[in-house]
């Protein structure tokens, strides 16, 4: 995007070297942690991660195989800055650190930080598909992928929120759903 501007506004036509890499790459890593998660036999508990890591195959691989969409493929991208600070915040979390003013930042950031690099973005790219959607047929397959991912991301969002602004409801769960909720 630093190198190719135009990459934010022309998100189906835009591209780069660099940008088409990365997709190519990002998409080697869902398929290897997918295979990954089940050869390891984990799919059952990581579900959720098997169906976003299948939405961002099927997603990315238009900008793989036809050259499209590649800026709206790196823009989706974006999310991957605010999981810096979700790893920090399980990290602290399996440690039992929850008490710590690190943690207690951490929080804060993670919520500037996952509307910064996920809602926002996961907006804007809704929106420009809703506009163009009667006019690409590719646009329609995207947007149908894009309202899933919003739709996990939102649930992701509130479950961060439950967890680290409401933690009196969390506490009443059973300890058994712990990581799920969290």
């Amino acid at each position: 995007v630093w190198q190719t501007p135009e990459m934010l506004v022309e998100l189906e036509t835009a591209s780069s070297v660099s940008g088409y890499l990365l997709v190519c790459l990002s998409t080697g890593y869902f398929i290897h942690d997918t295979v990954d998660i089940v050869a390891s036999k984990q799919a059952q508990a990581s579900w959720e991660y098997l169906v976003h890591h299948v939405l961002a195959i099927a997603a990315f691989a238009s900008g793989i195989f036809k050259g499209t969409f590649v800026a709206g493929g790196v823009m989706t991208l974006f999310v991957e800055v605010s999981n810096i600070f979700l790893t920090m915040r399980m990290m602290m979390k399996l440690s039992n650190n929850q008490d710590c003013l690190f943690y207690w930042v951490n929080k804060y950031i993670n919520l500037v930080m996952y509307f910064l690099f996920r809602l926002a973005p996961q907006a804007y790219l809704t929106s420009f598909f809703l506009r163009y959607l009667g006019e690409r047929t590719e646009g329609a397959f995207l947007l149908s992928i894009l309202l899933m991912v919003d739709l996990m991301i939102l649930i992701y969002f509130s479950r961060l929120l439950r967890s680290d602004f409401c933690p009196e409801r969390v506490s009443l769960r059973h300890k058994k759903d712990k990581f799920l909720t969290e």
